[in-house]
């Protein structure tokens, strides 16, 4: 577990910690504002590509193998964005630390559940949120110390040497136990879905940036081709990478779609509330990021217990619970002003964390329990794969809404850190958050309302 734990930790320490480098990235590699973001994107949307499919390779070749593989590939990537001198380089290097991630989070929750009976399961899924919350603190805390005192390089070297003691570790305590899949590998299916999501997602993180043009269209659309051109190859092959009659396993859909809308509701809250902070708040990145913290400390104390829950009264009503919490933490958000206390931040930001911990360990053992044995890999990957097309597509749906008031590139300069809003600018944009919030609470009473019709099916 503390194997497993360290390898999501890692992964989560990446997602957070770039964000306070931004500025200092963009002023030392040159890299257009514009472009920036890619340097967080690209990573969530590499993972989002290959999650199913590195799962399924661990259905295959094993699980463990996969996952200590993707520790030597985030190692590898880590020392190559340590290294980055331009732009190019930079957002290349981060992909290649995406692919590591994949691996890392494709077959970590398969391992769990090769290494732990159903019972035990939620605990165990616990524990994993206990890593990934406290890297995002990690991210945050080390993140504002390295940037601010030495050099953002070392965000990432520091991977380097705790990565290499982690797989030295993994090696020696990690062994494979589940059974192993001797299948053909489905190139055609592995490609048409990998073209067809990145179609789809490129043109939904573009209209962050750019307006919709005809280009954008023929990604969406050729995407979307793909996706539908996947599903009928997967019902004609012998060997698909994706079973489709995975998803008449009862509750398997229900549990994708509320992962999938909690992660399109959540995840934009940690931009959208640093953008609020850094904008009329006139705060800097490491002390909007501090603000945070305290959410994701209470959460990870909440995790191993709502875990326990699950294992105890079953997924649904803790996981319902948990999101339940983050549409009030939501609604506080939305009543953000210019003169409200930094306190109401640090509290809706502990409601966010602690309904947070309630639905990732018993959602995750939920989706574990009903997969067969032979293809944890599949829905672990699966997992991962909805829960990072909703925090994909939340980037853009966040920026879109929050910049109705201004233009998209005063937002990107706000959310870097590099300028900060006054008078009736901050006052328009202020409003422009608040529907931003709301439109996140409407997908996350929807999500709430996927994880409580489980109810009627387990």
């Amino acid at each position: 577990m503390a194997v497993i734990m360290s390898g999501v930790l890692m992964t989560a320490v990446d997602t957070t910690i770039v964000v306070l480098a931004l500025p200092e990235i963009q002023r030392t590699l040159h890299v257009a504002l514009s472009a920036v973001v890619w340097v967080i994107i690209s990573f969530l949307l590499v993972i989002t590509l290959l999650a199913t499919q590195v799962g399924r390779l661990g259905d295959m070749f094993g699980r463990v193998r996969m996952y200590e593989t993707g520790f030597a590939v985030f190692v590898l990537g880590s020392l190559a964005c340590a290294l980055a001198w331009n732009e190019a380089s930079i957002i290349g290097f981060r992909i290649l630390q995406g692919v590591g991630g994949a691996f890392i989070m494709a077959n970590s929750g398969a391992v769990i559940a090769d290494l732990y009976p159903k019972d035990k399961r939620g605990r165990a899924y616990g524990f994993t949120s206990v890593g990934w919350t406290m890297g995002a603190v990690i991210g945050i805390v080390l993140g504002g110390l390295i940037v601010t005192y030495i050099s953002w390089r070392w965000i990432f070297w520091i991977n380097v040497p705790v990565g290499l003691a982690a797989l030295a570790v993994a090696t020696r305590v990690l062994h494979d136990r589940g059974e192993r899949q001797h299948r053909r590998l489905d190139l055609p299916g592995m490609i048409c879905l990998g073209v067809g999501l990145f179609g789809v997602l490129w043109a939904m993180t573009r209209l962050a940036t750019t307006s919709f043009d005809a280009e954008m269209a023929g990604y969406l659309g050729g995407g979307l081709v793909l996706i539908a051109a996947f599903v009928v190859i997967e019902r004609r092959q012998a060997e698909p990478m994706l079973p489709l009659s995975i998803f008449r396993v009862p509750t398997m859909s229900a549990s994708l779609l509320a992962s999938l809308f909690q992660g399109l509701a959540s995840f934009a809250v940690l931009f959208l509330v640093i953008m609020y902070l850094q904008g009329p708040r006139g705060l800097s990145p490491i002390h909007a990021s501090l603000l945070l913290v305290p959410g994701y400390v209470v959460g990870s104390v909440a995790g191993p217990y709502a875990g326990h829950l699950a294992d105890r009264r079953g997924p649904v009503f803790p996981a319902t619970v948990g999101l339940a919490i983050q549409v009030v933490s939501l609604a506080v958000y939305a009543q953000l002003g210019l003169t409200t206390g930094l306190w109401v931040v640090v509290a809706a930001a502990i409601l966010n964390g602690v309904g947070a911990s309630f639905f990732f360990p018993a959602n995750n053992s939920a989706i574990m329990k009903a997969a067969p044995p032979e293809a944890y890999g599949i829905a672990s990957g699966m997992l991962r794969t909805f829960s990072n097309i909703g925090m994909v597509f939340s980037f853009a749906v966040a920026i879109l809404i929050a910049s109705r008031s201004i233009s998209r590139g005063l937002a990107f300069a706000i959310f870097v850190g590099t300028t900060s809003l006054h008078g009736a600018l901050a006052t328009a944009f202020t409003s422009g958050l608040h529907a931003a919030f709301y439109a996140s609470m409407s997908f996350m009473v929807l999500a709430a309302a996927l994880s409580a019709v489980r109810a009627r099916r387990t």
